[in-house]
């Protein structure tokens, strides 16, 4: 029983780590924002169940994406608030996962959504 109580404290910690991103990560409320038009666009335009499932892979990589890069930038400034070259560029290394993942959604989007639209005005 002890471990069910170990087991569900550490699904609390997680969640607090979700309140952190969403509430404190102003990239990651452009992320969430992004995701409620791209679910309200799915149901809209009645996506299969493999492109929910592509989309919500998609969705779920930028949103760890942006929560790794969020907590690598936190230990970074709690190591050093100096200037330091070798920060700034784990920094933009983080950054720039963030931006691949993205970049790879919006594609997969695309993909997803294009020939829905033009299906719907041909």
């Amino acid at each position: 029983m002890n471990e069910f109580r170990a087991r569900l404290r550490s699904f609390r910690y997680a969640f607090a780590g979700m309140r952190l991103l969403f509430g404190e990560e102003h990239n990651a409320r452009i992320h969430a924002t992004i995701t409620v038009l791209v679910v309200v666009a799915g149901i809209v335009l009645r996506v299969s169940p493999v492109e929910w499932g592509v989309l919500v892979i998609c969705i779920g990589m930028v949103l760890a994406a942006e929560a790794f890069n969020s907590a690598i930038e936190r230990v970074a400034n709690y190591l050093t608030t100096e200037r330091d070259d070798r920060i700034r560029d784990i920094k933009d290394l983080a950054a720039g996962a963030v931006l691949l993942c993205a970049i790879a959604a919006a594609i997969v989007g695309l993909i997803v959504f294009v020939p829905h639209i033009v299906y719907c005005y041909v």
